[in-house]
């Protein structure tokens, strides 16, 4: 199920599922009417896409959720951040071996530490086709930012948010704890842990939504959008989860 999830999301994503079109009407050019609508389809999927009046329609009502979170930590801190890749070849030092995205959701987390009182921070993630796991790449980054390894917890195994939810569920229980992902991926992410009787406080970060004109085309928005569609896609696949399971 995990990856035919994964096959999925990335079919509907604006890039794959425009190129599919334009591949469907290549092969059935005959039937004009058909192809014409394909194509029609394809350029008004990259032309709202790419623009950015339709990424930040697409992005703003998920980021405009959570605002940023900057109430103190009582009793038990723990601060989870999510994992987002990590390439292990670049460099010698893991801040630079992070994504983008990882370092903003890491660098959040660890402002998210000087908000409580001997606080652990939680680092996920599997490493995919990468040997070194997220996890420990995120570890060792938060570590070069100042932050104490003994207080660091790992879920090297962990592939998605879901098992992140049950290995932190398996570590605090039903204590609550601070959740730090990106701005479009957390109202996503609070589902699945409410869903798991968790009480996460929700820490946005990596936010993308921008203004600027609205006839702006470029491959920003492109990539805003495409993440924004990813957790529409798992907003709804969630709720079907959700509900075949009640």
């Amino acid at each position: 199920m995990f990856w035919i999830k994964k096959l999925i999301s990335q079919l509907l994503m604006p890039i794959p599922l425009s190129v599919l079109c334009l591949f469907i009407a290549i092969l059935i050019l005959r039937r004009r009417k058909f192809v014409k609508a394909l194509i029609t389809l394809s350029f008004t999927i990259l032309l709202l896409a790419s623009s950015q009046w339709g990424s930040h329609q697409l992005t703003a009502p998920l980021e405009g959720q959570y605002p940023v979170n900057n109430d103190p930590i009582e009793n038990a801190c723990v601060v989870m951040v999510l994992g987002s890749g990590h390439d292990s070849t670049i460099a010698d030092r893991a801040t630079l071996q992070l994504s983008a995205t990882a370092l903003a959701r890491l660098t959040e987390g660890v402002r998210q530490l000087s908000l409580g009182q001997d606080c652990q921070l939680v680092v996920s993630g599997w490493g995919g086709s990468d040997a070194v796991p997220q996890a420990q790449v995120m570890a060792n980054a938060a570590i070069e930012l100042g932050v104490n390894p003994e207080r660091i917890i790992k879920f090297p195994l962990a592939k998605d948010t879901l098992e992140e939810a049950q290995f932190l569920k398996w570590e605090i229980g039903d204590s609550p704890f601070r959740l730090v992902t990106s701005a479009t991926h957390l109202p996503r992410a609070m589902m699945i842990f409410h869903q798991a009787g968790m009480h996460p406080q929700g820490a946005p970060a990596d936010f993308i939504a921008r203004g600027g004109y609205w006839w702006q085309l470029d491959a920003r928005n492109l990539l805003a959008s495409q993440r924004s569609i990813h957790e529409y896609v798992g907003q709804t696949w969630l709720k079907i989860k959700f509900a075949l399971a009640d």
